[in-house]
């Protein structure tokens, strides 16, 4: 595990992220991929911890433009939920990029416990250009899902 950058968000593995969701019901997972991605891939299943995924696209599908009401929406559902700004709340997205931008972003308006899915949930690309078999949630064996 790294140490927070300079913009407060610390960077988590897979297993680390699982321990602490287990270890506090007030902890969030919030997934940013698409909606294809969710349909296609699957998503993380919270089921045997606390609850459930909160599912809150970053970029639109299929042009990959951000959304440009992203922290909006989030703050609004978070609010919804009773998530307070001191919660942890872990982003992931397919390898840990979008997620980071995603808990950065959340950062700055407030929330001070945003952290990184460092391996997301597919992980890095291997040498055959393919996902899930280096790192990642469900290289990992965490629960999870057909969208």
């Amino acid at each position: 595990m790294e140490k927070p950058e300079a913009s407060g968000v610390e960077d988590v593995s897979v297993l680390e992220t699982w321990k602490r969701l287990e270890g506090d019901p007030k902890a969030v997972l919030v997934d940013v991929r698409t909606r294809a991605e969710w349909a296609f891939v699957g998503i993380p299943d919270l089921s045997t911890v606390h609850g459930d995924v909160l599912l809150m696209e970053w970029q639109t599908f299929p042009d990959g433009r951000t959304a440009p009401d992203f922290t909006e929406r989030l703050d609004a559902a978070l609010t919804a939920r009773g998530v307070e700004k001191d919660a942890e709340i872990f982003f992931i997205c397919r390898s840990g990029g979008r997620s980071r931008m995603a808990a950065e972003q959340m950062t700055a308006v407030g929330y001070r416990r945003c952290r990184n899915v460092m391996e997301g949930f597919e992980g890095p690309l291997d040498a055959s250009q393919h996902r899930g078999r280096i790192s990642g949630w469900k290289f990992a064996g965490l629960d999870w899902v057909q969208g």
